[in-house]
């Protein structure tokens, strides 16, 4: 096809993402959504939508329903005109994503799943996705009087009184930082947690993954914001440098949305 198309998707509350696009072109249309695999890997994992006529002039929808949950990491939409028709990208149309704004306020039940389109790099259109066993939605995050403060809200698990926030060098596990996780009085799942800066900055450099253990028993579960509509949030939310007793210290959102701590010497 000479023509790149642009394809219309709408996301609803319930995850559900519904494409709409005009004059495919061909008598068997599908959309395929495939798994970009990591470098130096052949492509494993597909997901295949039947287009089907929908509404007047030539234009064709397709849904793809909350289940199967897409298994994370981001996904590029293409289309197949035939059965024996090579795969085209596909750039995006206006991207309705009005609900996944404030996503991070209803309740989600285990396992945590997200999809969010969006624009990638050179132009063309993907789906973001997450899926997680538990999730905890970081909120606000101040650096004042000292301190990094952050506000989270915890999905897909039960907070305790017992819980705490690890963080964790992430080229050495077992060396971490551990302050409690003190529960919202309006409950919820929602938690604060607070890193004196001269405490990260004696731990030393490197970077410090931020995670929550809601209950003395439970396994860690990752810290980050994934319930809105950023795909990719690093150069979104950027946060001032603190110098403070000869290090550097940066909070800061992964490639994967999660949060952690950079810790640096001084210049």
């Amino acid at each position: 096809m000479s023509t790149v198309l642009r394809t219309r998707c709408t996301v609803d509350a319930d995850g559900r993402i519904t494409f709409r696009l005009s004059s495919p072109g061909a008598a068997h249309r599908e959309l395929v959504l495939v798994l970009r695999p990591r470098k130096g890997l052949p492509e494993e994992t597909t997901h295949t939508l039947v287009l089907e006529p929908h509404g007047g002039e030539g234009e064709f929808r397709a849904v793809l329903e909350p289940q199967p949950a897409l298994a994370e990491g981001r996904w590029d939409v293409y289309l197949r005109p035939g059965p024996d028709s090579g795969r085209e990208r596909l750039r995006p149309g206006p991207r309705d994503v009005r609900v996944l704004v404030d996503g991070g306020v209803r309740d989600r039940p285990s396992p945590v799943a997200v999809r969010v389109p969006y624009t990638t790099k050179d132009g063309f259109l993907a789906i973001r996705a997450w899926l997680r066993t538990a999730h905890a939605e970081a909120g606000p995050l101040v650096l004042a009087d000292g301190a990094m403060t952050v506000r989270a809200r915890l999905h897909g698990a039960e907070l305790t009184e017992a819980a705490e926030v690890s963080l964790r060098l992430r080229t050495d596990k077992e060396t971490a930082l551990t302050v409690p996780a003190r529960a919202a009085a309006d409950g919820g799942g929602t938690f604060t947690f607070t890193v004196a800066h001269t405490r990260l900055a004696g731990a030393g450099n490197g970077i410090w993954d931020a995670f929550l253990r809601p209950a003395a028993d439970a396994p860690p579960v990752r810290i980050g914001r994934l319930l809105d509509d950023v795909a990719d949030r690093g150069n979104v939310f950027v946060y001032p440098r603190v110098t403070v007793d000869g290090a550097v210290v940066r909070p800061y959102y992964t490639v994967d949305n999660d949060l952690s701590v950079e810790v640096t010497n001084a210049a």
